[in-house]
Order: structure tokens, then C-alpha cells, then sequence
């Protein structure tokens, strides 16, 4: 059997074909938008080490015996760098207006109802008081649990030293045989 050509486009046939897979290639999800987003921002975190690596080792020219040709290359290296670090910050805007409007039919929902805390008495806030104390009744089911594992650890350590002084007998015994 020999395998199917190729396109023409140079692509594999397969189920995105055609407009299909241009508009398959436009629509990303958010997720992956957010994954480019923090390699974009660990590319500009890295250009901006080696900018300030160059700046570091470039003397400038005052006077003083200096080779103005590696200083012209050192110039224009950081000049690179400035020109791609420009481009890399264009792209995490470009991607930041994309989860945006992506994300822009969500209502968002108040911090206070994502992390657990515990209110002190004295709160001034009334719309605190009606939500549910997450992190004390955690506290008080996690105090229950390790009260339990405690009681069945103690168990355990009685029902290993029964099976220690069991066996002890035994080999007594056995010794006392021979």
C-alpha cells in the first residue's frame, strides 16, 4: 500500500481542509493565548538580562584608547535587542487584547468568594458577615481528622507492641525447647 500525496498546499489531507483550517488556526482558546503570553513574557525577561549584560560590558566612548569598532558592535547588538524587545512587548499586547476580549463575557467574581478567610469578629463589613467562615470550618474538620488519625495511631503502636511481646514469647519458647 503506498501512502496519499500531499497537497498541494503542503499540508497532510485531513479534516481541516481548506477554510476549515484557517479558521481552526484563528480561534485559540485561552488557555493557549495565556501559555504564549508567559513565554512572550519570559522572552522579554530574557532580552531585557542580555540588554543589561551588554550595557554592563560597554564602555563609552570618552576619549580613552577604546576599539570604536567593537563599540560599534556592541551598539548595534543592543540595538537589536531594544528593536526585538519592542516587538516581544507589541506581541503580549496583542495577546492581552486577545484574552480580554475573549474573556469579556464573564462577570468576574469577587476574591472574597474565591480564597477561604476567616472574619474577625469586630468585621465592618456587613457582606462579609452572611458568607460562610470556609477557613474556620476547615480548621475545625482537620483539627476532628488528626484527633482520629491520633486515636488510631495509638492503636496501632498498642496492637504492634501485643504482636512484639507475642512474638517475643514464641521465640521464648522455641529457645527453651532446644
Amino acid at each position: 500500500m503506498s501512502t496519499p500525496p500531499l497537497a498541494a498546499s503542503g499540508m497532510a489531507p485531513g479534516p481541516f481542509a481548506g477554510p476549515q483550517a484557517q479558521q481552526a488556526a484563528r480561534e485559540v482558546n485561552t488557555a493557549s493565548l495565556c501559555r504564549i503570553g508567559q513565554e512572550t513574557v519570559q522572552d522579554i525577561v530574557y532580552r531585557t538580562m542580555e540588554i543589561f549584560q551588554l550595557l554592563r560590558n560597554m564602555q563609552l566612548p570618552n576619549g580613552v584608547t577604546y576599539h570604536t569598532g567593537t563599540y560599534q558592535d556592541r551598539l548595534t547588538k543592543l540595538q537589536d535587542h531594544l528593536r526585538q524587545l519592542s516587538i516581544l512587548f507589541r506581541k503580549l499586547r496583542l495577546v492581552y487584547d486577545k484574552c480580554n476580549e475573549n474573556c469579556g463575557g464573564m462577570d468576574p467574581i469577587p476574591v472574597e468568594q474565591l480564597i477561604p478567610y476567616v472574619e474577625e469578629e469586630g468585621s465592618k463589613n456587613d457582606d462579609r458577615a452572611s458568607l460562610p467562615r470556609f477557613a474556620s470550618e476547615e480548621r475545625r474538620e482537620i483539627a476532628e481528622v488528626n484527633k482520629k488519625l491520633k486515636q488510631k495511631n495509638q492503636q496501632l503502636k498498642q496492637i504492634m507492641d501485643q504482636l512484639r511481646n507475642l512474638i517475643w514469647d514464641i521465640n521464648a519458647m522455641l529457645a527453651m525447647r532446644n
